[in-house]
């Protein structure tokens, strides 16, 4: 994958969990009302912008390369196996 690619998944990760947590909120918003407590939301706020930095997903992009390096090692592929030595400990 490219980096934009991974950026455009990285992107739309945050935008599924913060609708999540939203969503969270409305229920938990509603089931207030219905009760009579709690925040009632205004005409005024129909939209929610939530800004990311780049410098935090160039920081998310490296860390999930590294862990795909990882992945793709000979000694990752060792422990998937689940191979051991011949004292029958598992190999690191």
């Amino acid at each position: 994958m490219n980096e934009d690619q991974i950026k455009n998944q990285i992107n739309e990760l945050i935008k599924d969990e913060i609708q999540e947590v939203i969503n969270d909120y409305v229920d938990a918003k509603e089931s207030t009302q219905e009760s009579g407590l709690g925040f009632v939301q205004t005409e005024e706020e129909k939209e929610l912008k939530v800004k990311v930095s780049k410098n935090e997903i160039d920081k998310i992009i490296k860390e999930y390369k590294k862990i795909k390096k990882s992945q793709r090692s000979n000694l990752s592929h060792v422990r998937k196996l689940g191979l051991v030595d011949k004292h029958g400990r598992p190999l690191k």
